[in-house]
């Protein structure tokens, strides 16, 4: 089993209950839930500075590149909606 660290926490009734719903919707604890999403910000932040440091070194992307990379983000989020669907199914 993983190693965990355990963490007390405060959050506003609303935010707890979305999350606890959240949670329930995915199939997943709310732990893992939160695991997840801050997961998935860290990643996006990370992706965010490797794009401003490429920038910083190569200068901006131009508005083909930008295309591009909109035209790639749309078509893997909808993958990610389709994967999440089907596990939803399956469960």
């Amino acid at each position: 089993m993983p190693v965990r660290k355990k963490r007390s926490i405060s959050v506003p009734p609303d935010l707890d209950a979305a999350i606890a719903e959240a949670a329930r919707v995915t199939g997943t604890t709310y732990s893992g839930w939160l695991t997840a999403t801050a997961r998935k910000e860290l990643t996006l932040r990370a992706g965010l500075a490797g794009v401003a440091a490429y920038e910083r070194a190569d200068g901006a992307f131009s508005d083909e590149e930008m295309a591009e990379a909109m035209e790639w983000a749309q078509k893997a989020a909808g993958r990610g909606r389709r994967s999440r669907s089907r596990a939803r199914r399956t469960a």
